[in-house]
């Protein structure tokens, strides 16, 4: 559906332009754009991205570092009808082509010192920093006439997640599932004009871009985006009047509390503390709490395929129920099944899923995949949980043995597969093991052929992975255990290798 009916990412930007055109919308380093002045500069994206030959439905790959030019490019898209795939700027190598591939990118947006890692044929179009760079044509960009407005149910987004397999798969999001995610963002994390959010996580992360960027513009608050969660940065910014909350891990938040600033610096101004990926840990929560005895927290849940907020934790619930994610969001209705999909009854673990207008259409080039996930006319989400009698969810397991390292989701199959070329390893599982830095260390348990040292096997996964899939130990063992079927008990490797 178009016209006045139709409720777009990029609309949304434009609303509040419409409301409040002076007030501040993103500050990026030494630059500011006033919502009138970011919405003129999308319009003027899609106005460069259009002329380099695009037509509605192309895909346009996005890899950089944070930055207004991301955000510019990605509101662009939209704007233009494009397709936009956000990829993990670790990725490089085979990882970084397959997406590429994958997806059937058109063009890549690239921060200028990325470039070189872009395989061939792949055109690039330099996202910011140097003259020929999408931020620098804004200004001589001709005025934008689209073919008409994208509608609502049109993609805007491939968000690329990792599942149980070593290949990602692309969540098809439409404008309508985003935006109803939005909203549920809004209601259920109480976002309002008077907030001054800090962006410091990735933003090709659908967490930090669709739960926190994107609906805190919504709502016409004034932003602030960073190159990543640095301590000193954000105290300022609290300090200074600019930030009021902040989005991050339990990690980030560790390392804010250890940070010796978090001791002396005036940071009465923050107000709110959203976090997700992983439970906090009592202690932390506790030691901020004793620090700033105002801050409200918001425990955060859910995965790309539903945009990706499913389930919040709020400020006046977390007294005793730490441990769990929360309720349901406005837009989300979430049942746990057994394995026949037969809803199990309160206090009993089971797979949470999902039926939502925030659902991603499936995945990109994955019917198979697509049929199994909405197998039963709802979402699976391969989580385990438990819901209690007042509808509070908390997750006890992954059905799927997917490692959450720093808030990105690691296939274990692909790590394996990498250990399973080096010739000492007979025999290989790979988990995720509890950890303060990593929320989930990547955790290798090798059964050896012959002479080998944890320290080999090591090296030889770091040459050829990602730092955040590469394995942060490895264990030897005789043997690894199995069920009758011959299947590895990884429950047993995590409880066994697990401090006590």
């Amino acid at each position: 559906m178009t016209g006045a009916w139709s409720s777009t990412v990029d609309g949304v930007l434009r609303r509040s332009a419409r409301r409040v055109p002076g007030r501040t919308a993103v500050r990026y380093g030494p630059r500011a754009w006033t919502y009138g002045e970011l919405d003129g500069a999308v319009s003027a994206a899609a106005a460069v991205l259009r002329d380099q030959g695009l037509r509605p439905g192309d895909r346009v790959a996005s890899y950089g570092h944070n930055s207004d030019a991301y955000l510019i490019g990605f509101l662009g898209c939209s704007r233009a009808g494009l397709v936009h795939v956000p990829v993990n700027h670790h990725l490089t190598g085979d990882d970084l082509r397959y997406i590429l591939q994958q997806s059937g990118s058109s063009l890549v947006l690239a921060d200028p010192g990325m470039r070189g890692e872009i395989p061939e044929p792949f055109e690039v179009l330099p996202l910011r920093d140097v003259d020929d760079s999408l931020l620098a044509r804004l200004g001589g960009a001709r005025p934008y006439e689209g073919d008409a407005d994208p509608a609502a149910e049109q993609l805007v987004q491939l968000l690329y997640t990792s599942g149980t397999t070593a290949l990602p798969k692309g969540a098809m999001m439409t404008h309508r599932a985003l935006v109803h995610e939005y909203v549920s963002a809004i209601t259920a994390l109480d976002l309002r004009e008077s907030d001054r959010p800090v962006h410091a996580l990735p933003l090709y992360h659908s967490a930090q871009m669709h739960v926190f960027l994107l609906p805190c513009l919504a709502v016409g608050a004034e932003n602030t985006i960073l190159d990543a969660p640095d301590a000193a940065r954000i105290f300022g910014l609290v300090e200074s009047g600019r930030a009021d909350s902040l989005f991050a891990p339990p990690t980030v938040w560790i390392g804010l509390s250890s940070h010796p600033g978090f001791a002396d610096r005036d940071l009465t101004a923050l107000r709110k503390a959203y976090y997700g990926a992983s439970i906090m840990p009592v202690p932390v929560l506790e030691r901020l709490r004793a620090r700033l005895p105002g801050l409200a927290f918001y425990n955060c849940f859910g995965q790309s395929e539903i945009g990706p907020l499913a389930t919040v934790l709020g400020p006046d619930e977390h007294e005793g129920r730490m441990d769990s994610c929360g309720r349901p969001v406005l837009f989300v209705e979430a049942r746990v099944v057994d394995e026949a999909g037969q809803e199990v009854p309160d206090g009993t673990p089971g797979e949470v899923v999902y039926r939502s207008p925030q659902l991603c259409e499936g995945y990109w080039g994955k019917p198979e995949e697509t049929e199994e996930a909405f197998r039963g006319g709802w979402f699976h989400s391969g989580d385990l949980v438990v819901r209690d009698g007042d509808g509070y969810f908390t997750v006890v397991d992954r059905v799927k043995d997917v490692i959450n390292s720093g808030g990105v989701l690691v296939a274990s199959r692909q790590v394996e597969d990498v250990l399973y070329e080096h010739p000492a390893v007979a025999e290989v599982a790979v988990i995720g093991l509890a950890d303060e830095r990593w929320i989930e260390a990547v955790t290798a348990v090798v059964v050896p052929r012959g002479e080998v040292e944890p320290r080999d096997l090591l090296d030889h996964a770091r040459e050829r992975l990602p730092h955040f899939k590469a394995p942060k130990q490895v264990f030897l063992v005789d043997a690894l255990p199995r069920n009758a079927s011959g299947k590895i008990l990884k429950r047993e490797l995590r409880e066994r290798f697990t401090p006590s």
